[in-house]
């Protein structure tokens, strides 16, 4: 197994961050604009992009610490895999170290999303440092792949 592994910093409450990781209107602020579905623990999240989208089942959620989800529906690649979000206050900023862990393999597409959540990442970062991100669709197209 492989992960995709990000660490990225925003001068931002560690609250304000997991805010924007937890409720349905956070992350159409930051990752895509086209999101629904239930953010409470055991509930299903809807992410849909211009080629395509992802169903992530809520896990875990500690406040202000980490968000945890699985992988249900989107490609075959993502099935079973886990986003997780742990957080943590260091000085004027909050740490957000990133985990897309669980792939079975190192294939193309992971080179793809590792680029792409970079990307999203730092949506989250402009979210949460002036209130505006820069979700799907208007995010950084990388490749024929968007």
């Amino acid at each position: 197994m492989v992960d995709i592994l990000h660490r990225v910093g925003a001068l931002a409450s560690p609250e304000k961050v997991y805010e924007a990781l937890t409720t349905v209107d956070g992350l159409a602020g930051w990752w895509t604009e086209d999101t629904d579905g239930d953010s409470d623990v055991g509930g299903v999240i809807r992410f849909r992009f211009l080629p395509g989208g992802f169903d992530m089942k809520v896990l875990e959620a500690k406040a202000a610490e980490l968000v945890l989800w699985e992988v249900v529906d989107g490609p075959e690649e993502w099935i079973g895999t886990r986003v997780r979000f742990e957080l943590k206050r260091q000085g004027d900023f909050t740490i957000v170290l990133f985990r897309h862990e669980g792939w079975k393999e190192q294939v193309e597409f992971m080179y793809h999303c590792s680029t792409k959540w970079a990307v999203y990442l730092m949506s989250l970062k402009k979210l949460a440092e002036t209130g505006k991100g820069d979700p799907s669709p208007r995010d950084v197209q990388i490749s024929d792949w968007h």
